[in-house]
């Protein structure tokens, strides 16, 4: 029986190897099961979502001292079109890419970019300032600043008589 090839084999075209393999179909990992659950196969990105038909966007989220920081690709999403909604410890980010239908479905020869809905939702590392939180997009980057809670903050209360 002929070895079956790696994902990375089959995605780069490398061909040491004997196949008739002609789909990923075959490949989806296996969850294993947590004790007293049955075992579930791994869904594509785009299934993991509440919705189905919504892909989950891709984002990096790093803090500092003061602010807590996430950053998305949203390039092609107008900022009306972007719906940001923060808690105290969450954030949940919503949008839609809409694609301008100028080339025939049959002409392409590669087709990879992702239209349609997408959201995400972050949970924070720290409790936010809600009406701090500021939201800003330059060349397709989107960046939202939340400032942390300083717990530690005091000040002093005068007693009126």
């Amino acid at each position: 029986m002929a070895k079956k090839p790696s994902f990375f084999d089959r995605l780069t075209g490398a061909s040491n190897y004997e196949t008739d393999f002609d789909s990923f179909e075959d490949e989806a990992p296996q969850a294993k099961p947590v004790r007293g659950q049955q075992a579930q196969t791994a869904q594509p990105v785009a299934m993991q979502s509440e919705e189905v038909g919504v892909a989950q966007l891709t984002v990096d989220v790093y803090q500092t001292d003061a602010d807590i920081i996430i950053r998305a690709l949203v390039a092609g999403v107008r900022p009306e079109d972007l719906d940001i909604a923060i808690t105290r410890d969450m954030v949940t980010i919503k949008g839609k890419r809409v694609e301008q239908k100028e080339v025939q479905e049959n002409n392409y020869v590669y087709q990879e970019l992702y239209w349609g809905a997408f959201e995400r939702t972050v949970v924070l590392p720290a409790e936010v300032d809600v009406d701090m939180a500021e939201a800003s997009e330059k060349h397709g980057l989107l960046t939202v600043r939340l400032p942390k809670i300083n717990k530690d903050r005091q000040t002093k209360l005068k007693v009126r008589g």
